[in-house]
């Protein structure tokens, strides 16, 4: 099973992009590449997931629970937030639901 990267790099769901950078920042001075070559590797990958919007919303997706409807996913957050990327769907839902 793969680790989730907010796991990795200790950051909420909801973790916007300079949250992401600084807790990426905070890991690699906690394992300098040089000194624990294997947890940098974990750490750079998880950055390199969460750095991209389109990875980190299709992660988001597909790391979600089957048994629970998307709606579910979406509950509790601004519409900016459970609308925002690059995809045309999301603004179709983001237009329905204003």
């Amino acid at each position: 099973m793969q680790e989730d990267p907010r796991q990795i790099l200790e950051v909420e769901l909801e973790a916007g992009d300079e949250e992401i950078r600084a807790a990426y920042l905070r890991k690699v001075k906690e394992f300098p590449p040089d000194r624990a070559p294997r947890e940098f590797e974990r750490v750079r990958d998880a950055y390199e997931m969460l750095r991209d919007p389109r990875r980190r919303m299709r992660h988001l997706l597909l790391s979600a629970d089957p048994r629970l409807p998307l709606a579910s996913l979406l509950q509790g957050r601004s519409v900016e937030r459970r609308y925002a990327g690059p995809e045309p769907w999301l603004a179709v839902l983001k237009e329905r639901k204003s």
